[in-house]
């Protein structure tokens, strides 16, 4: 397993050997894809290959959109993002290229009544084909991140993503946070990490580290957080990833400042190292 994490390097300052540099003062062994799909193929190379040299993983590029979205043009541009990143993720030797499924709403990632319909899983059956079948990747995947409003929110919701789409290019990108959406599955979300990773272990390419709390207001609300500020089981999270490929990435995301950062990576080392696990 390797932990990434973002760097926060001015513009005028992002180049190959600062990048690397950052990344190994921060203690990561991969990280996000650094550059946008505009990139040319001299700049991709000389990230692909400084990651390489210092043995750093390249873990994820993002193709946040909306590609099932109910405006045909959103729509549109959506599908033509993800194709343009999942060329990127082949190109720089990504582990995968991730977006969500989408939304049925006018918000890219909100909640709606349709999400959840059988045209709706078709609709994401279909977009996902599209956007592998117009680059048929030869070094990455496209996954799809698991959220709380939209399939995939579960091991099993997953796997008949997976076998519906049929594509050997369509792999498993997981954010356990995403899948607490009630008190219940919050108190037992250590079980909830390992079917997860029982079901779908060898497809998962990618992985998110949050943490959530619960509050005592109604009717229900859950805050995401610091890791190790949480209730998230990360000695069951970490124990079950490390029987997994050993370059899985572990990425901490959604905070705001490198102290957050550094606090959260130093509670996930300590919480390995406690297990005797490598990051």
């Amino acid at each position: 397993m390797r932990l990434a994490g973002p760097v926060f390097l001015d513009k005028q300052d992002l180049e190959p050997g600062r990048w690397v540099e950052a990344l190994q003062a921060a203690g990561y062994r991969a990280a996000v894809c650094p550059v946008g799909n505009r990139a040319d193929d001299h700049e991709v190379a000389a990230y692909r290959e400084a990651a390489g040299g210092a043995g750093l993983v390249i873990a994820e590029v993002g193709a946040w959109s909306n590609p099932i979205s109910p405006d045909e043009a959103t729509r549109t541009q959506a599908i033509d993002y993800c194709i343009r990143q999942l060329e990127l993720a082949d190109r720089i030797g990504a582990r995968c290229c991730v977006n969500i499924a989408g939304s049925r709403a006018s918000k890219w990632d909100g909640p709606h009544p349709d999400n959840f319909s059988d045209d709706t899983f078709a609709l994401i059956v279909d977009t996902v084909r599209l956007i592998i079948d117009q680059v048929n990747p030869r070094h990455t995947f496209f996954t799809l991140e698991t959220m709380p409003w939209i399939v995939p929110d579960s091991a099993d919701s997953y796997l008949s993503l997976i076998q519906a789409i049929d594509r050997a290019s369509f792999a498993v990108h997981f954010d356990p946070v995403n899948m607490i959406t009630s008190p219940r599955l919050y108190y037992a979300n250590g079980e909830l990490i390992r079917d997860f990773v029982r079901k779908l272990g060898p497809h998962i390419k990618n992985c998110h580290a949050k943490d959530i709390r619960l509050s005592d207001r109604l009717t229900v609300h859950l805050e995401e957080v610091i890791p190790g500020t949480g209730a998230l089981d990360y000695r069951t999270l970490l124990t079950e990833l490390d029987k997994l490929a050993p370059d899985l990435p572990l990425i901490l995301e959604h905070l705001s400042t490198p102290e957050d950062y550094k606090q959260a990576a130093d509670y996930v080392r300590q919480t390995a190292n406690d297990l005797s696990i490598s990051l």
